[in-house]
């Protein structure tokens, strides 16, 4: 079964669209069966896969309040990646929710008739902390945090992880910090490295050790509907989030269970 990984963080601007695309594509490229679930009324993720905003005709808009089913709206790629895609309707979902029963799991339950289809399943999260973002929590097996290193990813993540508290008390006791990643890291700048300092502190081995660097091409490749990897394979942008890549899947696989013990006179 799929393991579903939501991309998350309420601060804007931290590369959390820019790292659900590169990192789901890089996934793919290993041989991962990958599904994307674009849960943002901007569509980012939606365009950054070549998509146009204007061709969604059902997505997950569409799943959420019920009137499409979830394979009807997977869109298939050229980059390996399958997509549920998002536009402005979207916005709407929350206020239409509102009175639905089970609304924060909603998600959860259209993702799971096809989590055996997929050996991961990312969601990325709008920047806010509604209901949209919850049902991603929600459906969610583990939380993965992109942070911009600056003073105010600091505060911003503090009350993420009251938020996580939370969810985990009421709605999805199970869910887990998949990891922390830093984006657009520069080693030059005193407040990076302190800032990198405080993370680790709180959150120890969680915190990935690929960092994606401030990079040109990886700001221009949404606006050619394209992964990194297929824009610039070479650059070091692609480079980063192949790493990160190839550590998210090492740190999923699965564990060989501890080999039994032969009994004995002694053990019996």
């Amino acid at each position: 079964m799929g393991k579903i990984v939501a991309i998350a963080n309420q601060k804007g601007g931290v590369g959390k669209t820019t790292t659900a695309v590169n990192l789901s594509s890089c996934v793919a490229a290993l041989g991962k069966r990958v599904l994307i679930v674009d849960l943002d009324p901007q569509g980012n993720t939606t365009t950054g896969y070549g998509i146009p905003k204007r061709s969604v005709e059902a997505g997950t808009y569409e799943l959420l309040i019920g009137s499409a089913e979830v394979r009807q709206v997977i869109r298939k790629t050229e980059f390996r990646t399958d997509v549920i895609p998002s536009n402005t309707r979207l916005a709407g979902a929350p206020l239409e929710m509102i009175d639905m029963p089970g609304r924060e799991g909603r998600l959860r339950k259209v993702l799971s008739s096809v989590q055996l289809d997929y050996d991961f399943i990312f969601i990325d999260c709008p920047p806010s902390l509604d209901l949209l973002t919850l049902n991603g929590l929600c459906a969610c097996d583990s939380i993965l945090i992109p942070i911009q290193c600056e003073y105010y990813a600091l505060e911003g993540l503090s009350e993420l992880i009251s938020t996580l508290k939370t969810v985990r008390k009421k709605y999805n006791p199970y869910l887990d910090i998949e990891g922390v990643v830093f984006t657009m890291f520069s080693s030059r700048y005193n407040l990076t490295l302190q800032v990198v300092d405080q993370v680790r502190k709180y959150f120890g081995d969680k915190v990935y050790r690929t960092t994606i660097p401030r990079s040109i091409r990886v700001s221009e490749a949404p606006s050619y509907g394209q992964p990194i990897n297929f824009y610039e394979p070479k650059g070091k942008g692609s480079e980063a989030y192949m790493d990160l890549a190839i550590e998210f899947v090492k740190n999923n696989r699965p564990r060989n269970p501890a080999p039994r013990r032969k009994k004995t006179a002694a053990t019996v």
